[in-house]
């Protein structure tokens, strides 16, 4: 069969590289000093266009340190935030027009919301907005007309900032794979097992005797959180409103004893057929839709195609593309549906902080962050 050529983006514009800002911008981490926080806070440490001038936390961490407020967990605790003062999350205390929230869904609500009433731009790894009709869940290869939903967030909801959401850890890992697929063939079924990393879980996150030698076959709210993103994330944005993607996912989502990177199994059915090696020569080529931007932490190529019959491995694979990569593999003909394949990547980069900053970088790009 002729394979039609892989679109990079639904009716963008020609992208140009984004020019490098003369002066870095100022943003805020709230919930910094958690999992997600921290890894926040490494992966801006050096960012050649944003300065980390803020961190924020609850009340109890108020007025400390960065130093005394975190229990580090990973590597050496960047300079120039273990200084910093630990302010409380409001807008009236924290100075910065662009901010990175880590903080639970629990409590994330009122306190983005605050953000974006003030003029910020809030990019969100909780899942408290991430469903909104007028709230992009963005990722930049795939969706970045998802973006003018802004607008019409402004209008309804009387802010003059915004806010931005990247999906679920295992979610984003699952839309990349499926995207390339989706634009060249039709996505019409999926359904996904994922095998999901500790870390995914926070800090302590799972007891060690629970996860040690063990499969966890539940995690609170996830399938439904995979089920449900897939199909906003790949959906398409017509007149201003946002029609998910038609097809049906169903997902099982399981803990297991890996420290990073969360793997998915999927199994795919597809409006036009194809062949594994079609299917895998898409997904090899596809660079998505931002790969002439230059962005600091946009992966080339977003996806890694192994050939090799026992990839991707998170132990592996989890830092392919410093850890915004997302590999897939054992990609072969499913005798119930048409494709099966296994997708890997890094839950707390990809799938969380390295996500929002790249949301960042694409709006910092685009002349999007208010204030900035």
């Amino acid at each position: 069969m002729s394979v039609l050529p892989v679109s990079s983006s639904r009716a963008e514009p020609a992208a140009t590289a984004a020019p490098e800002p003369r002066v870095k911008i100022p943003v805020a981490v709230l919930g910094a000093t958690g999992a997600v926080g921290q890894t926040f806070v490494q992966l801006l440490d050096a960012h050649p266009w944003f300065r980390l001038a803020a961190v924020a936390a609850s009340e109890r961490s108020a007025g400390k340190t960065y130093r005394e407020a975190a229990r580090w967990i990973g590597g050496e605790m960047p300079r120039a935030a273990a200084t910093l003062s630990i302010l409380p999350c409001d807008p009236a205390a924290v100075d910065a027009p662009v901010v990175f929230s880590a903080l639970d869904a629990a409590v994330a609500g009122e306190i983005e919301a605050a953000f974006a009433r003030a003029g910020r731009i809030v990019l969100s790894n909780a899942r408290h907005y991430r469903l909104e009709r007028d709230v992009p869940l963005l990722i930049p290869e795939i969706n970045p007309d998802h973006l003018a939903l802004l607008e019409a967030q402004r209008a309804a909801r009387g802010w003059s900032g915004g806010i931005v959401t990247n999906g679920n850890c295992a979610g984003i890992v699952i839309a990349m794979a499926l995207a390339p697929l989706h634009q060249v063939f039709g996505v019409r079924q999926v359904f996904a097992t994922t095998m999901q990393a500790v870390s995914g879980a926070g800090y302590p996150g799972v007891p060690s005797l629970d996860i040690l030698g063990n499969v966890i076959p539940f995690i609170e709210g996830e399938e439904e959180k995979i089920e449900r993103e897939t199909q906003k994330v790949l959906g398409r944005l017509e007149r201003g409103v946002l029609h998910p993607a038609p097809f049906a996912v169903s997902a099982h989502a399981n803990r297991v004893p890996v420290e990073h990177g969360h793997t998915a199994c999927l199994s795919v059915a597809l409006e036009k057929k194809a062949t594994p090696d079609e299917a895998a020569r898409v997904l090899r080529e596809w660079r998505g839709a931002v790969a002439d931007l230059d962005l600091p932490n946009a992966p080339v190529p977003p996806l890694v195609v192994s050939d090799a019959p026992d990839r991707p491995q998170p132990r592996r694979d989890a830092w392919a593309g410093n850890g915004m990569a997302v590999v897939v593999g054992r990609v072969r003909s499913d005798p119930i549906l048409d494709l099966k394949l296994v997708a890997s990547g890094h839950n707390t980069i990809r799938g969380a902080a390295g996500a929002s900053i790249l949301n960042a970088e694409l709006m910092l790009a685009r002349g999007l962050l208010t204030g900035a």
